[in-house]
């Protein structure tokens, strides 16, 4: 198998790290690799904050759902997506400018997250384990200060590194949805009360639960996280942020 498609095969998300530090130089090509992703017309609509500063790091812990192993990464990246940069830069030549909008907004978490993506990668093909903070568009206010952003910046995505502790690396990877449930062809078809009932037991089954109840499990995901109220609380932050992107 292709080198690289077995590292994405095996790559899965690590929370717990080894008390080692990440090298200089390991640390550099990884963010390095972040500017090597695609981007909406060459703008590269994002900027990366490195947060080395320990009590950043802690106040982002609880932040993000109070999870303690985000102040014991040795590498933290918060991924923005960022018109702040461009916007400056229209004013400062006097361009014509109007204010970013929704659209606008996007596109650059688009170009982030595939910067994000682009360490992830890296980082595995490197030895480290990583993992995405969805958490981070919670607390808008919170992370505003922590981070110093200005208007038209927004956390798109936050991912932890450090190199896996042995319990991770044992551990199993979750297992995913089938292609026939996640590709469709030509156009968006959505799934009969049927089909999804297979397509989740095809997963239990896959997963080592071919007796699990399909619809008790499904309603433990829908509470445990539609419900939940950090996500009530991300959709709060989200709307909070947009309202400078009109």
């Amino acid at each position: 198998m292709n080198e690289v498609i077995r590292q994405l095969k095996d790559r899965k998300s690590c929370r717990i790290f080894d008390k080692k530090e990440v090298p200089s130089e390991v640390r550099s090509e990884i963010l390095k690799s972040a500017l090597e992703a695609p981007t909406a017309g060459a703008m590269m609509l994002y900027t990366i904050i490195d947060v080395t500063d320990a009590g950043k790091k802690k106040r982002l812990s609880v932040t993000c759902d109070n999870q303690p192993f985000i102040a014991d990464a040795p590498l933290v990246l918060v991924f923005l997506a960022d018109w702040q940069r461009w916007f400056d830069a229209f004013e400062f030549e006097g361009c014509d400018t109007r204010k970013p909008g929704k659209g606008d907004l996007l596109l650059a978490c688009a170009d982030a997250i595939v910067a994000a993506q682009n360490t992830v990668v890296a980082a595995a093909s490197l030895g480290l384990g990583s993992c995405y903070i969805g958490d981070i568009i919670e607390n808008c206010e919170d992370v505003r200060e922590i981070l110093v952003l200005p208007e038209y910046v927004i956390p798109a995505a936050m991912v932890v590194y450090g190199y896996p502790g042995e319990s991770q690396i044992r551990r199993k990877k979750p297992e995913r949805f089938s292609v026939d449930h996640i590709v469709h062809k030509d156009s968006y078809r959505r799934l009969t009360s049927e089909e999804h009932y297979a397509m989740q037991t095809d997963l239990s089954t896959r997963s080592g639960y071919p007796d699990k109840d399909i619809t008790e499990a499904v309603k433990a995901i829908c509470k445990r996280k539609y419900m939940s109220d950090f996500s009530i609380e991300m959709n709060r932050s989200a709307e909070k942020y947009m309202e400078n992107f009109k």
